[in-house]
């Protein structure tokens, strides 16, 4: 690993380059969750340098610590877009400073709760499906 930070990180292969081995595991079981669960509309991509997983708007971004603007100075931070709008029944998230991401902070594989994310990503995927898609204008 490189003790240089790339400016803009382009693939997911290139983000694990960046990452600590500890920060690549819990990266790598995150998404793994997260690609099994969302259905096929829902899209991966890189922004801000971090996986970002949307629909007809945002729903999940996985940011580890390695990452300059995360906030966070140790571990992966799996937050939910419109957490704020999820029942989170078994308050498994954390209601940070911001009013509508609320996320959860793994330091170990061994922290992760596939259950508790599964049931929060088909919460966050049934939010999803209730967004109007913005209509595109008439062609010429």
């Amino acid at each position: 690993m490189t003790n240089n930070f790339p400016l803009k990180i382009q693939s997911v292969a290139q983000l694990f380059e960046c990452l600590p081995e500890q920060e690549r595991i819990i990266v790598d079981v995150l998404r793994q969750l997260i690609l099994e669960t969302l259905p096929e509309y829902c899209k991966e991509k890189i922004s801000y340098n971090v996986p970002f997983y949307y629909g007809k708007k945002g729903i999940c971004i996985v940011w580890p610590a390695r990452i300059p603007r995360g906030g966070i100075k140790e571990g992966v931070l799996l937050g939910f877009w419109y957490g704020n709008k999820l029942n989170d029944e078994d308050n498994y998230l954390t209601h940070g400073t911001n009013k509508q991401i609320f996320y959860k902070i793994y330091k170990s594989p061994e922290e992760i709760d596939a259950k508790a994310i599964v049931k929060l990503l088909h919460e966050a995927i049934q939010l999803d499906s209730l967004w109007k898609v913005k209509k595109q204008p008439p062609s010429s």
